[in-house]
């Protein structure tokens, strides 16, 4: 899973599988704003669960 930029901003995703958690990180011009946390099952996260976060991240704004 790589990164998703969008409006400026880029969204690297991180995850453990072991742990089931993961987090998106928010950078702008190569600064970190936000931590967007998350959980899953299975071996990855569903690629629609990730979009909704950075979805959601520009609604809260």
């Amino acid at each position: 899973m790589g990164a998703i930029e969008r409006n400026g901003h880029m969204f690297e995703v991180e995850y453990s599988i072991l742990l089931q958690k993961g987090g998106v990180h928010v950078y702008k011009d190569g600064e970190f704003l936000k931590e967007l946390e998350f959980t899953f099952s299975g071996n990855q996260p569903d690629p629609e669960q990730i979009e909704q976060l950075v979805n959601s991240y520009f609604e809260e704004r």
